[in-house]
């Protein structure tokens, strides 16, 4: 169940990431899908970045156009606004979800018919429609919106959540596909054949076949935009199965929700972000199929078109010259694939569209940890080791660890420093301030560890102290001290 927030971005209802997490570590068939499709991307990409011997040129490129492009956002969009007018599209700007979903609403209305006539949409994968809760928004005003996405197909025929940016089912085996089309496919128009095996090829079909008569009657098509140009007010989507251009192509009416950071200045950037994107995401050399339009042409296509700019909380973001950083994101998924802690528990333990790494710092940003979902929001900043390696694998440079570090001072100044990593810290930072308690601090540990030591570790700590070891390994304190050590073998002159 999906429900917006005071900052107008819906939340999916999970719970804080600790408690959501511990639930998804209990599901070893989870974990398994997990890795099995993480280490395959992964292993992928690797594979065909090596192949460019400037892929670290093309990431500072990447970088420097987006840390430019949001230094100048207001006058790239306005920009943006005129070219898209010229060439025949209408601009619409939405400060947060309601006014986006107003839009959207209002404008499938307007095709014709009665306002109370059920209608039917066909959408291309969208995050920003995602997070607004567009779906749902329509259902309410009587108009089912179809999923063409293979991946957002699966979830929304199980009413489940989309778990990953790239690949929204990827939480789920291809024996559970089989079973899902199987059970679903005939509720919503045409059904799984009989014998449905879970070969891959097989699976497509039965898709393919289902979602044939839904791009043929529509006459509205809603998508969301990788990148739009400034300067010739082009719009793109990349995609890997053709449903995109057919989205994109046969209905009358087309309707693109984007975030306002998706805009680049010119056409010529494209040359570097269509290098970086499918490399970072599915491990291609180039996308199957790259969708590109400006405003409308007569007899090519829909013949009207709206663009939709969604704010939903990004000037804010824009705000925090440290934050900032995740508006930079490309949508590539290559730091969820690197992630250890994503690995483990998937993506629906974040509780947003956003999970992993990047959701982790775009999440309570767009939200606010002072909103009425902080717990949840304001956990995701701890949801991490700090490894670094989605820094290391972010095609544009986005220094997630920084910003991670950068929230949870945040999310403690937010809770006025009583949280008990807070406490924790100011206790310690007394004790080690003063030679007297480190001393008095440093005979207690040692004593402490004779006592619940086995085999040179502690084995389970009492109270509340028990989460660290019943995660951790943790080694028993040395029965000296190296300041007592010191004193003897040094101060007292010995050599």
């Amino acid at each position: 169940m999906t429900a917006p927030n005071d900052r107008g971005v819906v939340w999916l209802g999970s719970p804080a990431f600790p408690e959501a997490a511990r639930e998804a570590l209990k599901d070893g068939q989870l974990r398994a899908n997990l890795r099995r499709a993480t280490a395959t991307i992964r292993d992928k990409r690797l594979s065909v970045s090596a192949e460019l011997d400037d892929w670290e040129q093309l990431r500072d490129a990447a970088a420097a156009i987006k840390q430019h492009t949001a230094r100048h956002l207001d006058r790239y969009l306005v920009q943006l606004e005129e070219s898209v007018t010229a060439a025949g599209g209408t601009v619409h700007w939405a400060a947060d979800a309601a006014e986006a979903n107003r839009i959207v609403t209002e404008l499938v209305r307007a095709t014709g018919g009665s306002d109370d006539e059920t209608r039917e949409v066909v959408k291309v994968k969208s995050m920003a429609t995602q997070e607004i809760g567009l779906n749902e928004h329509l259902a309410e005003h009587g108009i089912t919106a179809y999923e063409t996405d293979l991946a957002e197909l699966i979830v929304q025929l199980g009413d489940d959540r989309p778990s990953h940016i790239l690949v929204p089912a990827i939480h789920k085996n291809r024996t559970e596909i089989r079973d899902l089309f199987a059970a679903e496919m005939g509720r919503h128009g045409i059904a799984a054949p009989e014998g449905l095996t879970d070969e891959p090829r097989a699976l497509a079909e039965a898709a393919r076949r289902h979602l044939r008569h839904k791009f043929l009657s529509a006459k509205v098509a809603v998508s969301g935009a990788n990148f739009a140009c400034a300067d010739t007010g082009t719009v793109l989507v990349v995609e890997s199965e053709g449903n995109g251009r057919m989205c994109l192509t046969l209905p009358e009416t087309l309707i693109t929700v984007m975030g306002i950071e998706k805009v680049i200045p010119s056409f010529a950037d494209l040359e570097v972000f269509l290098q970086l994107l499918p490399r970072s995401s599915t491990g291609e050399r180039m996308n199957p199929y790259t969708s590109a339009w400006s405003g409308t042409t007569e007899g090519d296509g829909p013949s009207a078109f709206h663009l939709v700019l969604l704010d939903n909380g990004r000037t804010d973001t824009l705000a925090d010259p440290v934050g900032r950083q995740a508006l930079g994101c490309i949508r590539c998924s290559a730091c969820l694939n690197v992630c250890p802690v994503f690995e483990r528990t998937g993506g629906h333990a974040y509780g947003s569209v956003y999970p992993g790494p990047i959701g982790a710092v775009l999440t309570p940003q767009l939200v606010g940890v002072d909103s009425d979902t902080k717990g949840a929001a304001a956990s995701l900043p701890f949801a991490s080791t700090l490894c670094g390696a989605c820094y290391d694998a972010c095609p544009v440079k986005i220094n997630i660890p920084e910003v991670l570090t950068h929230l949870r001072a945040k999310v403690v100044e937010a809770e006025g420093g009583r949280t008990v990593e807070a406490l924790a810290m100011k206790a310690a930072g007394k004790v080690l301030d003063s030679p007297r308690l480190l001393t008095a601090a440093q005979k207690a540990a040692a004593l402490g560890g004779k006592v619940l030591a086995r085999d040179g570790r502690i084995g389970r700590l009492p109270g509340p102290l028990h989460g660290w070891t019943d995660s951790r390994d943790t080694p028993a304190p040395p029965t000296e001290s190296f300041r007592s050590w010191w004193r003897k073998n040094r101060e007292g002159g010995t050599s």
